[in-house]
């Protein structure tokens, strides 16, 4: 079973799977290209927004 803490990706998680570095990560938060949740320090990016990005970045390739 699948739980929301099992969908939330932590920001060394989406630099390997973008295979992009810590600043670009951050600057794509920032830019509000990447969403994310913050509790405290703790920064989360959700699983379906990094996949939007990605269908975003694709779809702006096209």
């Amino acid at each position: 079973m699948t739980t929301v803490t099992d969908q939330l990706l932590t920001v060394p998680e989406v630099m390997a799977r973008l295979k992009f570095g810590r600043s670009k990560v951050y600057d794509l938060i920032r830019s509000k290209r990447l969403v994310s949740i913050t509790e405290g320090r703790t920064r989360r990016i959700p699983e379906h927004a990094l996949q939007d990005y990605i269908r975003d970045r694709i779809e702006e390739a096209a």
